[in-house]
């Protein structure tokens, strides 16, 4: 009788536990044919340490999974890493992170990521230093476009540096100080890459054509002060008497006018140096060209992960699998929005329509496989469950709700001009179930079609891997790089040739000028001129004292007798051709004669009285207005003409190499050599210099 109670008795209790089990089963949203959002997950963790959405294929494909583990194992410590769209998250993602936990009940590190960032990070039963500095050091200091795969390894990379708690303090403080600048992006984006297009353009054809110009530039510079070196042509006014009448040159020859023979320049830049200088131009281009190639070398904005076809499809196979079993789908990886009773009742009122309607609870972040178009995850997943139906999409994280007829004879305008809280729920998650039993409703009051009708096919969306791709280098807006290269290039030019004449401007200007008596400037006068000097002054103390008969209109005619006479005895030194050119055989000798006729003839212009004589020292310090004793080729004492210099303080005598060496013999002192120059070593006047000259050259 005992064990008849005792027996009695259990049997009543397991009676009562099994009862209330089965009451409460499908009362709360624990029920087994919906898990929670927690039991989801960590149902995906128990499988694998890394759990990555399938919602966000374009920026998290899941086949990124073992990076993540990789990353993982370094920190020492079991890790647990869920990559998920944003949304998921809610306002705490502490709060799913311990949720996943006590159902996963496994002791490690909790890690949440999502598209956006690090989400949170927290550690249960395991010390690890760092996590929580590491957690902030990343919100303050990873660039704004990082992809997670790249946040997280910065986070692994900040927990096992040992200074994770120093970074983040240095972080927060450099904004806590005011600093509003990101950090700086890590992926070229295509509005960078636009900009990279445009300044290799301009370096691509700017510089090498600025280097061009310049060299050019500068080379022809070369060639006219070695041409007026050389002696180019020396221009000759008109007849004595005036500018009427025939002009004649230097050496004696005529022309029609008094303006200077053509062919005396260095003429345009010879063509045989220019090739070379082009071909090194267009090399050094393609050197800028591969040099930027280089440097902005990125072909994608992102970390490199390119999705598959499986990660592509595995949402849309997800969910269609989920619309066969149940018309009701509601997204496992989002928050829940509907408790056991609300999708009891909507499963009721599903099956009792005369139409089919499916329901599909899922967000549509941008990364997903549709490119965040809602029509084209419905027609996705329409061609997979191959049956004509009504299909409501339910967006938990926004709140909008998409119908799109697939065939069912519903009038479709009647559910276009649906009221707007049956197309919006709000931000209200609680009232989503209420507006899906209205709009449920809705559309079992909608007026029957005679045909069902279908959507128009929504555009294909990107392709995952090409919307990463950067466009090339050299396309875009590399042209248009290129034309304001060209500009800029002749903008440099422009400057730098400026620049050289300014400075040889102020070089001219700089160089210092003794000043004889009456103020007048004594020229330039080396004592011992180099060949070239000699050959380049010659040329442009000619070209002074014929641009001066030129100007002079209103001069004595004795000073105008001595200036073209003066001329005259030096075209007859430097130029025996008469071809308006100095010859190339000229002498130091008779260059430095021409130059001392010549400013001795514009000394006659412009002082008349002081152009009888000129310096006995150096005869290249021009007039003479003083005497002072001296000894002439060794003689007596006598007065001889000085400059106002001289006068002061005796300068040396003038050296020239001596005639026949070719410009390279040794320097010897002016009188010491043949020629009429000798003379004015013992005073001789310049008139009677002239007639030397004359009877030098036997021309009476």
């Amino acid at each position: 009788m005992p064990r008849a109670g005792l027996v009695l008795v259990t049997g009543w209790l397991t009676v009562l536990f099994c009862a209330g089990a089965v009451q409460a089963a499908p009362a709360g949203p624990h029920a087994p044919d919906n898990p929670t959002q927690f039991a989801y997950l960590a149902e995906q963790l128990r499988k694998s340490p890394v759990h990555v959405s399938d919602q966000i294929p374009r920026e998290v494909p899941r086949s990124t999974a073992p990076a993540f583990a990789r990353e993982a194992r370094r920190l020492g410590v079991p890790t647990y890493v869920m990559v998920l769209p944003h949304a998921s998250y809610g306002t705490a993602a502490d709060g799913l992170l311990a949720g996943v936990h006590d159902r996963l009940g496994r002791k490690g590190l909790y890690v949440a990521l999502s598209d956006t960032g690090l989400e949170a990070a927290q550690t249960y039963g395991v010390d690890l230093p760092g996590t929580a500095d590491a957690v902030t050091e990343a919100v303050y200091a990873v660039p704004y476009d990082a992809t997670p795969r790249e946040v997280f390894r910065h986070f692994v990379d900040v927990v096992t540096s040992g200074e994770a708690h120093e970074r983040a303090e240095e972080a927060r403080a450099a904004y806590d100080d005011g600093g509003t600048d990101e950090p700086p992006g890590l992926h070229t984006d295509t509005t960078e890459r636009e900009n990279q297009s445009f300044v290799t353009g301009i370096a691509v054809l700017g510089i090498p054509l600025s280097v061009l110009l310049v060299t050019v530039h500068a080379l022809q510079r070369r060639r006219v002060g070695r041409a007026a070196a050389a002696g180019g042509p020396v221009r000759v006014p008109g007849a004595r008497g005036g500018p009427q009448g025939g002009g004649r040159t230097a050496g004696g020859g005529t022309t029609g006018s008094g303006r200077q023979q053509p062919g005396g320049g260095p003429g345009p830049f010879p063509r045989e140096r220019l090739l070379p200088l082009m071909l090194g131009a267009a090399v050094l281009g393609g050197l800028v060209a591969f040099t930027a190639s280089q440097i902005f070398d990125d072909t994608t904005s992102g970390d490199g992960s390119r999705p598959t076809a499986a990660d592509m499809r595995a949402r849309i196979d997800r969910v269609s699998a989920g619309l066969r079993r149940d018309p009701l789908y509601l997204d496992p990886e989002s928050r829940s929005t509907l408790d056991g009773t609300e999708r009891a009742h909507l499963r009721k009122r599903l099956r009792e329509l005369d139409v089919p309607v499916v329901i599909a609870a899922v967000p549509t972040p941008p990364d997903d496989e549709s490119g965040g178009s809602t029509e084209l995850l419905a027609k996705q997943v329409h061609d997979r469950l191959h049956r004509d139906v009504l299909m409501v999409l339910a967006d938990p994280a926004t709140g909008v709700i998409e119908l799109v007829n697939y065939s069912t004879r519903i009038d479709d305008s009647y559910l276009v001009d649906r009221p707007r809280d049956l197309a919006y729920t709000g931000p209200a998650e609680e009232q989503l179930g209420r507006h899906l039993d209205e709009l449920l409703t809705y559309v079992d009051k909608a007026p029957r079609a005679r045909t069902g009708g279908r959507p128009y096919d929504p555009p294909p969306a990107a392709d995952p891997v090409e919307e990463k791709a950067l466009p090339g280098l050299f396309t875009g807006d590399f042209e248009a790089g290129m034309v304001l290269g060209t500009f800029a290039a002749g903008l440099v030019f422009g400057l730098v040739a400026s620049a050289r004449a300014l400075a040889r401007r102020l070089v001219r200007r700089g160089r210092p000028a003794g000043r004889g008596a009456g103020g007048a400037a004594v020229p330039a006068a080396p004592d011992r001129p180099t060949l070239s000097w000699l050959r380049r002054t010659a040329r442009q103390d000619l070209d002074a004292l014929t641009a001066a008969l030129e100007a002079s209109a209103s001069i004595p005619e004795e000073a105008r007798r001595r200036a073209w006479e003066c001329l005259d005895a030096a075209a007859l030194l430097v130029d025996g051709d008469s071809d308006g050119r100095i010859d190339a055989d000229a002498t130091p000798v008779g260059l430095t004669c021409a130059m001392v006729l010549a400013r001795a003839g514009r000394t006659a212009i412009e002082e008349p009285a002081a152009a009888r004589y000129v310096c006995h020292r150096n005869p290249l310090h021009g007039a003479a207005r003083r005497r002072a004793p001296g000894r002439p080729s060794g003689g007596a004492a006598r007065s001889l003409p000085v400059c106002e210099a001289c006068r002061v303080a005796p300068g040396p005598v003038l050296r020239l190499r001596s005639p026949g060496s070719g410009g390279r013999g040794a320097y010897a002192p002016y009188p010491t050599l043949t020629g009429p120059l000798a003379a004015l070593g013992d005073g001789t006047g310049i008139d009677q210099l002239t007639l030397d000259v004359r009877e030098y050259f036997g021309v009476h």
